[in-house]
């Protein structure tokens, strides 16, 4: 499914992969280790949203500074999501799953976080189509990971994909 919909969208890539690099400029695709299924780290692709800019001593600015108009665009329309379904494609991620965690977040992980690793991560999932980066409490996310884990099914994967859908047309809890 990811490699027709890597061959259907690939005018779409190749328009967005365009403009970052005319925007924000090169590397257009931004490659970051993230912990996949039983903690495996993987790297997670997406297109670029922020800019490179440094101060004095050459240290990237905050993100909020970094973070672009453009950026801002690619983040609420999902559009930088995108190359993730390579990811899909190679195995590593699934459309519907848990968020994969940054690999700093897992070092402050509790016994009972690690459930989310317990399953391939997915571009989207429950706490995608829940609130998004509106819900800010990571017990929260845990919650709601560990109740699709629990209560998955197809039919739930399906729901979670209309829901998806209509957040990313409304915009809701983007970036």
């Amino acid at each position: 499914m990811s490699g027709c919909a890597l061959i259907v969208l690939s005018p779409v890539l190749i328009i967005v992969a365009i403009l970052v690099r005319v925007k924000l400029g090169s590397p257009v695709i931004f490659c970051q280790e993230r912990p996949g299924k039983d903690e495996k780290i993987f790297k997670m692709y997406k297109f670029r949203s922020m800019t490179d800019e440094r101060d004095e001593n050459g240290n990237l600015l905050p993100d909020e500074v970094r973070l672009t108009k453009f950026g801002r665009l690619l983040r609420s329309t999902s559009l930088d999501e995108l190359p993730e379904l390579w990811n899909i494609f190679k195995g590593d991620m699934s459309i519907v799953g848990t968020r994969p965690p940054l690999i700093s977040e897992t070092n402050l992980y509790e016994l009972h976080h690690y459930a989310r690793l317990a399953i391939k991560p997915g571009i989207t999932g429950l706490w995608q189509v829940s609130g998004r980066s509106d819900i800010t409490d990571f017990e929260e996310v845990v919650r709601l990971d560990k109740e699709y884990i629990e209560n998955w099914n197809i039919g739930l994967d399906i729901k979670i994909l209309f829901k998806t859908v209509l957040v990313v047309l409304r915009k809701d809890g983007s970036v």
